[in-house]
């Protein structure tokens, strides 16, 4: 017979069991979110397929789901591995397509596979135009591997990360408007075999509709060394643009990804803002030393007051430092409430940027008079006669344009429609006509103008260096740093603006150039006149050049 001293013991110890009990189911659901990267570590099965899968909706940014993004992402990454290792065939889930082929190392022909985001990778010829979407990968891949085996598996998966963190990078987790192109990347992997630094590029061709006009495209891969969860780069591949598909050829094997992207997005506009901000400081600094030097010179040389070519310069001089002045008061007052002084800001931006462009082009026709036509080449009150244009053309074009209400806020805006730069300049969308008339076009006509006598001047001054050079050959640095003298007379560092469309490094260079240009015109004006006694007989020749027939008639 149990007595009731042992019913309270069996009762107390039943009691530690329960509380034990709970506590351990405690432990063990503690580690139950799968969006750690743990619970389904290393298991590839359709069910944790799946589990793992949801996290590509529930690791948002803005989501209360606790995510791992780099046990995660390395779940995916290792997937391919156990693809090719467990010899798996066809893979095909919503989120999901992959195949797994064997490739004989000996074989006599690129391979193409289809890239189709709805169908399973499959092989297709070099002759089919469709499916658009494709992967080449050259025969030298699999023949740079015979020596160490003869078939080769190879895994081609199609993975969508869908809206969420995974796979985005902290580049576009910005909110930059950056994006990875419909969620798809695309994964190549030989399991165990490292592919690197091929001799030839593999190929992989993506489809998509025309960009926004402020949007590129820029191939890339997943590198799990770049920060502390990776990142993606573009370090070994290149990226070839045309209107609805992008071609992208990389150097190596892993998951690559096409990247939508702004071509000016925030982080890029201060950049090049602080860029141009410190170039044009520079630029106005050695400007006013110009404009001093020239002071001076007319002070301590009385033939110096007669001679055109200096006068030519230092306009160009002060129409450039009046330019840098109006852009930092433009770009460091941010945007401007009064629709008035805004106004205002606008014209007189526009005035002083028409006036750089205008005696760039009286450098280059006061050039074209001492180098090309030479004779016949007198006009009385010439240098007035150039103020005139210099300083009245670009006046009456600000006027024509301002009559039409054309200044005003305008905005540098990316894929989300945001501002990434404000300042007053034409307005938006209303003063789209006037902006390329009186800006684009007329630069255009200056630069084309420009362009043909600098080649001309530069033709003129190689020939006859080899003409008078005779028999003795070898580079004529003499004429090259002349040609480079005069280049920044004429707008050069300007006509970079034209390459811009090419990329993110080529707004780059024009920025650091172009803000420059002041510096590059004090180093001539210096050279020019203020050549030193060992320099004078080999200057000679590029002195005269600007300094011929400068004699005005006032």
């Amino acid at each position: 017979m149990v007595t009731p001293g042992a019913l309270r013991v069996l009762f107390l110890l039943l009691l530690l069991l329960w509380a034990s009990g709970m506590e351990n189911s405690e432990i063990l659901e503690q580690p139950r979110n799968v969006c750690l990267g743990l619970i389904n570590e290393g298991n590839y099965e359709s069910f944790y397929l799946e589990n793992t899968a949801g996290c590509f909706t529930k690791c948002r940014q803005s989501g209360n789901e606790p995510c791992d993004l780099k046990n995660l992402q390395r779940y995916w990454l290792k997937y391919e591995f156990h693809l090719v290792e467990n010899q798996m065939g066809i893979v095909n889930t919503s989120f999901l397509k992959a195949v797994v082929q064997s490739v004989s190392t000996n074989i006599s022909e690129d391979l193409f596979f289809s890239l189709t985001p709805s169908q399973v990778p499959r092989p297709v010829t070099e002759e089919e135009h469709e499916p658009p979407d494709r992967v080449r990968l050259p025969r030298s891949l699999f023949e740079s591997l015979q020596d160490s085996s003869s078939v080769v598996r190879l895994a081609i998966t199609l993975l969508d990360i869908g809206p969420g963190n995974l796979f985005k990078g902290p580049e576009l987790n910005l909110e930059d408007s950056s994006s990875v192109l419909n969620n798809r990347v695309v994964g190549l992997s030989l399991g165990n075999i490292s592919v690197s630094r091929l001799a030839e590029p593999l190929e992989i061709t993506f489809s998509h509709q025309r960009p926004p006009s402020n949007m590129t495209f820029s191939c890339v891969f997943w590198d799990v060394t770049k920060g502390s969860t990776g990142d993606w780069s573009s370090t070994g591949c290149s990226t070839e643009l045309s209107a609805k598909r992008t071609v992208c050829r990389c150097d190596h094997l892993t998951f690559f990804a096409l990247l939508l992207r702004p071509i000016l997005d925030r982080a890029t506009v201060q950049a090049l803002i602080r860029i141009s901000q410190a170039g044009c400081g520079a630029s106005m600094i050695f400007l006013a030393f110009t404009v001093v030097l020239y002071a001076a010179l007319r002070f301590y040389r009385q033939r110096f007051k007669s001679e055109d070519a200096p006068k030519v310069h230092v306009a160009l001089s002060i129409s450039l430092f009046l330019l840098n002045l109006a852009f930092f008061i433009n770009v460091g007052h941010g945007r401007e409430r009064s629709d008035a002084t805004c106004w205002a800001r606008g014209a007189i931006f526009h005035y002083f940027l028409l006036c750089t462009f205008t005696w760039m082009g009286l450098e280059a026709f006061h050039l074209y008079l001492l180098v090309i036509k030479v004779f016949n080449t007198y006009f009385g009150h010439y240098f007035l006669k150039l103020s005139l244009v210099g300083w009245g053309l670009p006046a009456l074009i600000v006027i024509g344009t301002g009559s039409a209400n054309s200044y005003g806020h305008y905005a540098i805006r990316d894929k989300k429609n945001m501002a990434t730069l404000e300042l007053c300049w034409f307005r938006e969308k209303t003063a789209v006509s006037a902006l390329y008339v009186t800006v684009h076009g007329y630069f255009l006509i200056t630069c084309l103008f420009s362009a043909v006598v600098l080649g001309l001047v530069a033709w003129k001054i190689f020939t006859l260096s080899t003409a008078t050079a005779g028999k003795e050959q070898g580079p004529n640095w003499k004429g090259v740093l002349t040609v480079l003298g005069l280049s920044s007379l004429v707008g050069v560092t300007w006509w970079l603006a034209i390459l811009t469309p090419l990329g993110r490094s080529t707004i780059y260079v024009f920025a650091l150039f172009n803000s420059l240009q002041g510096v590059f015109i004090f180093c001539w004006f210096a050279v020019l006149y203020f050549p030193s006694r060992t320099a004078v007989s080999s200057s000679s020749g590029t002195a005269r050049i600007d300094q011929v027939h400068t004699t005005s008639q006032e």
